[in-house]
C-alpha cells in the first residue's frame, strides 16, 4: 500500500518534510499542513472511512467545478488509493482565531453574499432533497422517542409536551427553497481571515436553496463564541429557529458516530441550547 506520504509527494512534485495536523470539523477526517522539500507548504485532507471518502470527493467536485475566490485553491487530487486525498492551498497564515468583532461580522455577511451570488455547479442538489433529513421531521422523531432529548435538561417534559406541535408546525414551515449556492456549514472552524476579507473552507455540503439559511445556520455557533445573539442578527426567524434546534435536538443526547470527534455531541448541546432559546422567544413558546 502506498504511504500518504509517497501519494502526496507524488501529487506535488515534492517530498513533504513536515507534516503538522490541523484542528476543525466535527469528522475524523485527517488534515494536515505540509511542508515541502521545495519550501511550499500545502493543506491536504485524507479520508479515512466511506462516509468521509465520499464527502472529500463533493469537496474536490466543488473546488474543481467553481473555484472561487473566498475559498482555497484546489492544487491536486488522488481517488485511486484505499482512500481519496485532496490538495488544497494552504490557510494556515490566515487569521483562525475567533475574535467575533463587529468588523469580522461583516466580513461573514459579505462573504455569503458572495456565496448566495455564485453560479452553483450543475450537480448540486436543492437542500430539500440533499438535507432534508437533517431539517424536516426532526421534532416528530423527537416526540417518538423524547427521552435523549430530555436527558439534556433543557427542558420539562411538560414545557417539551406543550411547544411540541409549535415547533414541530414552525421548522417544517422553514423558507429553505431557493437557487442560491449554500454552503451549509459556516462554523469559525471553517472561516479564516486574511486582509480584512472571509474565506470558507470545508464545501462538502454545496447544495442550492434559500441563501437566509446560511446566515441562520451559523447564528447559534456565532453566538456561543461571543457574538450576538441570533434574534438579534436575524430577528424574526422563529421558523428557522425552530428547525435548527431540531437539527441538534435530536443528536445531542446520543453518543458520537464513530466518524466524529469525541467532542461532538458537547457542540452540539451547546448550539441547541441557543437554537432552543431563540425558537423560545421568536414563537413565545413560555
Amino acid at each position: 500500500m502506498t504511504s500518504l506520504e509517497d501519494r502526496v509527494a507524488a501529487l506535488v512534485g515534492a517530498r513533504p518534510v513536515a507534516w503538522e495536523a490541523r484542528a476543525g470539523g466535527y469528522t475524523a477526517t485527517e488534515r494536515f499542513t505540509v511542508e515541502l522539500d521545495d519550501g511550499r507548504r500545502v493543506f491536504v485532507k485524507h479520508a479515512t472511512a466511506d462516509y468521509l471518502a465520499e464527502a472529500v470527493r463533493t469537496e474536490h467536485r466543488f473546488y474543481a467545478d467553481i473555484a472561487p475566490a473566498y475559498a482555497p485553491r484546489l492544487l491536486a487530487w488522488d481517488d485511486s488509493g484505499d482512500w481519496p486525498v485532496l490538495v488544497l492551498e494552504d490557510l494556515s497564515d490566515a487569521d483562525w482565531r475567533v475574535a467575533w468583532t463587529p468588523e469580522r461580522i461583516d466580513a461573514v455577511r459579505a462573504l455569503l453574499r458572495d456565496v448566495a451570488a455564485t453560479p452553483p455547479p450543475t450537480w448540486a442538489q436543492p437542500v430539500r432533497g440533499f438535507l432534508g433529513d437533517m431539517l424536516f421531521g426532526r421534532w416528530e422523531r423527537i416526540a417518538a422517542d423524547p427521552e435523549p432529548f430530555l436527558s439534556l435538561g433543557l427542558c420539562t417534559r411538560e414545557w417539551f409536551e406543550r411547544a411540541y406541535p409549535m415547533l414541530r408546525d414552525a421548522a417544517n414551515a422553514a423558507p429553505v427553497d431557493g437557487d442560491a449556492l449554500l454552503h451549509l456549514d459556516v462554523r469559525s472552524d471553517n472561516l479564516c481571515f486574511r486582509d480584512g476579507r472571509a474565506y470558507l473552507v470545508d464545501w462538502n455540503w454545496a447544495c442550492v436553496g434559500n441563501p437566509e439559511l446560511d446566515l441562520a445556520a451559523w447564528l447559534p455557533s456565532l453566538a456561543c463564541e461571543g457574538g450576538p445573539q441570533p434574534y438579534e442578527v436575524l430577528p424574526g426567524a422563529g421558523v428557522y429557529a425552530a428547525a435548527l434546534a431540531g437539527v441538534w435536538a435530536l443528536s445531542a443526547g446520543l453518543p458520537p458516530p464513530e466518524t466524529a470527534i469525541a467532542e461532538v455531541r458537547e457542540l452540539q448541546r451547546r448550539q441547541l441550547v441557543v437554537a432552543l432559546d431563540w425558537a423560545r422567544r421568536e414563537l413565545d413558546l413560555d
